[in-house]
This record gives structure tokens, C-alpha cells and sequence, in this order.
């Protein structure tokens, strides 16, 4: 494909007008002033439009769009144990399926092209993956509430099964991370093994941490150190790491994820709807941490809008702060894009540059929400929303556009969601 007669996001977060941006295969393959003579095949007319790098969804869980507003207005203690484990529990892979198609389109319909996840039922999340032709890095959880053998948990059994299975397969766009659900959630031992089995290992470690207040003060309690200690003691972060939430970390927790390169996945929308808190961006992003954004799930935001997280992340640290100045459009930009990738561990990723991969999405700047453009980042951060991207491509591949999805069929997908959350409920209710 080329893009005509659009203006860019570049590499260094400039606007750059009236381009022409050539894919050929899953990358970037041209960008200049003038039209290429290659012929890149179709050409999309980008006047009133915007070429920005794709947004990644830093941490969800996918499947969890099924529990879209079950389980509302509760504090995170009652709102896993009384609603959702129960409904978790007559989950199964097929449920699953359903349920990651769903959260996939959205994120699609949002400008996102690759997400990291947390969940189980791998194989039911992976088909979808799959078949959608996303992106993700996938990791299923940890819980162990005994001390034994990690080899012998079943969960750490899945996760090695997922990763033989499917790391870096679909031509790289599938990665399998390594996940411990929390340190609230595992003893002491299993944290420990955890951190001895990744150490040196070709994986990404995915963790909540001190997303509440009794979390990690009970933690305190318990063990003498904040979490982020207890990991960094057992050597989990010896690995590249990312920690969801993080929001009531403290200093000497962030200067050791500076240390160790460990990145922060900023939650704003599910920390606030479940009056956790939220977590100081601008502290972190003062003492060089990588910062990144997710949504948490559909069950906790109650959307995978990747847009509205970017808008919470730009201005939650200015009321908080009381500093307009903190927390830039650039830097909410960076989380949302570049910040994700680099987590990821997909480092030709999140810019405009050639030999980049081509997951990239277009901006209509010509709706009412985008006028006056005195600067299109600005913009991009404060005043658009999902309902400007008219494109989606990932890998060199348009899977949404103008409001179709090529690799989805959403009617399907609606039926087979609304009957089986209804099983879904009817199996708790008769089980309640």
C-alpha cells in the first residue's frame, strides 16, 4: 500500500505534511516528500488525515470482555470474589475465543495493534489471535497459594506449553511472556523459583503489583519489604519485566525499576473506577522509568479504549500536581506507542521510520472534535477520540477500516457473545 498526500508522525514526534509512505510486505518501506517510482500497490488518499504508529495495550485481559458490566461499583477485594471468579470459573477455551475476538475488534476499532495479556485458556486466546491476525504477547498467570515445586504448578505447566507452543510464531507477531499473577496471589518459594526459571530465559515477565493500598502494605507487613523489593530480592526482575498498576509504589520502588529497566503499566481508568488510586506517572517518568499504558480489562474500565487512557495520562498528574506544565502531549504520546513496544520487547516497532514494521493507523482530522489544528499532537492527545481512526494495519495488513474489520465478523461474533454469557450466568445463578 502507499499512503498519499498525508501528514506523519515521525520518529521524533514532528509533523511532517503532504507525505508518501510506501509498505511493502510487513514494513515501511519508503517515506519521502515526493511519490515513489516503486509501485506499492493501492494508494490511500490521506488528505485531512493523520499516519501515526499503532497503540499498545500495555495490560488487559482479554477474555474478561465478557464480564463487561457484570460486576460493578465494588472495591477490587469484593469485585474479583463475589462477581467475577465465580463467572471465570465455567469458562473454558471456546468461551474464551469468543470473548479475545471481542476485545480484539475493539482494541482494532481504537488504533490498537498489539497488546500484552494475562490470562488462561491459551490455546482459546491464541486461536483468536490467530485468526484476527493481531499481535500480543500473552502470558498465563501464576496462583499458587502452597509451597511446592513451580514445575510441578499446573499453571506454570500451561505456560510453558504456550510458550513451545507459540512463542514468536505468526512470523513474530505472537510472543508468550512469563506471568505471576501478584505477590498477594504466590508464596514466597513460588516467587522465588519464578525468578530462577526466567533468569537468562527469552521472556518478558508480566506482574500486577501494589495496584491497592492493602495490597502492598500487607506486604509490608508480612515480609518487611514493599513488593517491588520482595521481587527485585528474589530476582524476578532480573529479567525484563512489566508491573501492571503500580500505584502505590514509592520512591526506593522506583529507583529500582530504573535500575533494572523494569517498565510500569500505567492503568488509569480501571485504578480510579475501582478506587484503588492511580499511579504517579510523573515521578516515574522524573526518575527515567519506561512507562506504558493499558486498560486492565473491559470487566474493570469498562472499555479497551487505548485514546481515553492517553487522555487520563496526560492530565491526571496535572490536577494531582497542580502543575499544567507536567506530563506532556509528547509523553502520553510515547507512553501509548514507542513506551509499549519497547516493553514488548518489539524494538522495530512504534515509529515512523523504514524498516519498521508497518502497524500503523490513520486519523481523520477533518471531524468537528479536530478544528482547529494548531498542533495535531495536541490534538491527537487532548481531543481526539476512537472514533477517528478510520484504519488499522498490522503488519503491512489493514485489519479495520472505516468501520469494517477484514478478519472479523463481528455479526458472528455479537450472536455468539450475547449466548454465551447468558450460559454464562444462568450455570452461576444455578450454582450460586
Amino acid at each position: 500500500m502507499l499512503f498519499k498526500n498525508i501528514s506523519i508522525i515521525n520518529e521524533n514526534l514532528e509533523i511532517q505534511n503532504n507525505m508518501f509512505v510506501g509498505i511493502k510486505g510487513d514494513k515501511i518501506d519508503y517515506i519521502g516528500t515526493g511519490k515513489p517510482q516503486e509501485n506499492y500497490g493501492e494508494e490511500y488518499d490521506g488528505t485531512g488525515k493523520v499516519l501515526s504508529s499503532g497503540f499498545v495495550n500495555l495490560h488487559t485481559h482479554s477474555p474478561m470482555t465478557l464480564l463487561r458490566g457484570y460486576a460493578e461499583n465494588l472495591p477490587l477485594d469484593r469485585w474479583l470474589n463475589e462477581k467475577v471468579f465465580p463467572f471465570e470459573d465455567r469458562l473454558n477455551c471456546d468461551r474464551a475465543y469468543y470473548g479475545t475476538m471481542l476485545s480484539i475488534a475493539e482494541m482494532l476499532a481504537c488504533g490498537t495493534t498489539s497488546f500484552t495479556d494475562m490470562y488462561f485458556f491459551g490455546d482459546g486466546v491464541m486461536k483468536a489471535v490467530i485468526d484476527s491476525k493481531a499481535k500480543t504477547n500473552f502470558g498465563r498467570s501464576i496462583v499458587s497459594f502452597v509451597d511446592e515445586d513451580i514445575t510441578a504448578n499446573e499453571r506454570f505447566q500451561e505456560g510453558i506449553y504456550l510458550a513451545e507452543k507459540y512463542h514468536n510464531t505468526e512470523n513474530g507477531k505472537i510472543k508468550i511472556d512469563m506471568s505471576l499473577h501478584a505477590e498477594y496471589t504466590n508464596r514466597l518459594s513460588i516467587i522465588e523459583q519464578f525468578g530462577e526459571f526466567t533468569n537468562g530465559k527469552d521472556y518478558i515477565n508480566h506482574i500486577h503489583l501494589s495496584e491497592t493500598k492493602a495490597e502492598h502494605e500487607n506486604c509490608k507487613a508480612k515480609y518487611g519489604k514493599t513488593p517491588a523489593r520482595l521481587f527485585y530480592d528474589a530476582k524476578v526482575f532480573n529479567s525484563p519485566t512489566i508491573l501492571a498498576h503500580c500505584v502505590w509504589v514509592e520512591d526506593e520502588d522506583m529507583d529500582i525499576f530504573k535500575e533494572m529497566g523494569v517498565t510500569v503499566a500505567h492503568c488509569p481508568a480501571s485504578n480510579m473506577k475501582l478506587g484503588s488510586g492511580f499511579c504517579d506517572t510523573y515521578k516515574l517518568l522524573q526518575k527515567g522509568v519506561n512507562v506504558g499504558i493499558g486498560t486492565d480489562s473491559a470487566a474493570s474500565n469498562n472499555g479497551l479504549d487505548i485514546m481515553r487512557e492517553m487522555y487520563l495520562a496526560a492530565l491526571l498528574p496535572k490536577g494531582v500536581n497542580n502543575q499544567a506544565d507536567i506530563v506532556t502531549p509528547q509523553d502520553a504520546y510515547r507512553m501509548a506507542t514507542v513506551n509499549g513496544y519497547k516493553a514488548q520487547g518489539r524494538h522495530d516497532c512504534g515509529a515512523i521510520k523504514v524498516g519498521n514494521k508497518a502497524d500503523l493507523i490513520v486519523l481523520d482530522m477533518s471531524t468537528p472534535n479536530m478544528y482547529p489544528d494548531f498542533d495535531i499532537l495536541n490534538n491527537l492527545v487532548y481531543s481526539a477520540n476512537k472514533s477517528n481512526v478510520v484504519l488499522t494495519m498490522v503488519d503491512g495488513e489493514v485489519l479495520y477500516k472505516n468501520g469494517e474489520f477484514t478478519t472479523i465478523d463481528v455479526e458472528r461474533m455479537g450472536f455468539e457473545v450475547s449466548r454465551l454469557v447468558r450460559e454464562v450466568v444462568n450455570e452461576v445463578k444455578s450454582n450460586g
